[in-house]
């Protein structure tokens, strides 16, 4: 099944939709992750995606689906989960263009909803590790020692963009360019929304029961 996950930052689709992805043996497709895969790959599309970014311009459209469509048809055959893409309607106009193309469909959208300030308490108190990547949490799941990874030792720090001043804008962003998704998605088959804000195992479960059911 081919699965849309998006809700504002913070709200845990990276985290519940890599989960479920393995789970049900779909590509987890993370925009981040594919931008830094193609262009360290030097595919086409990420050979001219870098061109913009050097250049500190944001990647067209045009690009961005190009790199999901060569992953997709990389894996054909395989279903997918869309980790936050697209962010925006011309997004997903140019998505569902494409996978048309291709003789695909989005079985799934889910929208992951929770209060702002459980979104700002979330970000703010993530924690990643330097060498290996693993994340913590100093609320929720705090590392054994502080500061220290529990699985390589390796040193913790908070991303620059889960800065408080930063989140706010990153929220914003949202509000204004994301947040319209829900009325372009609301009126089609297979739209579920659930609400992320409470404990993990339980936004999981619903988050499996919305794609499943």
């Amino acid at each position: 099944m081919n699965v849309i996950l998006f809700g504002p930052p913070g709200v845990g689709k990276g985290t519940q939709g890599e989960k479920l992805a393995t789970e049900v043996g779909s590509q987890h497709l993370a925009m981040g992750d594919i931008l830094r895969a193609a262009v360290s790959q030097g595919t086409e599309a990420g050979v001219a995606a870098k061109a913009y970014m050097d250049a500190g311009k944001l990647v067209p459209d045009e690009l961005v689906v190009a790199m999901i469509e060569d992953r997709i048809i990389a894996d054909e055959g395989r279903s997918f989960l869309l980790d936050g893409f697209p962010r925006n309607v011309s997004q997903a106009e140019s998505l569902d263009r494409m996978l048309a193309l291709h003789g695909l469909s989005i079985e799934r959208i889910v929208f992951m909803d929770a209060p702002e300030q459980n979104l700002l308490d979330r970000l703010c108190g993530r924690l990643i590790c330097k060498a290996c990547g693993f994340g913590f949490h100093r609320h929720y799941s705090p590392p054994r020692n502080s500061g220290v990874c529990d699985r390589c030792g390796g040193e913790l720090y908070q991303r620059d963009d889960d800065r408080e001043e930063v989140i706010a804008h990153r929220l914003e962003v949202y509000r204004e360019q994301t947040a319209p998704l829900l009325d372009f998605y609301k009126g089609k088959d297979g739209f579920r929304c659930i609400d992320a804000s409470g404990e993990m195992h339980v936004v999981y479960d619903a988050l499996k029961e919305a794609v499943e059911g």
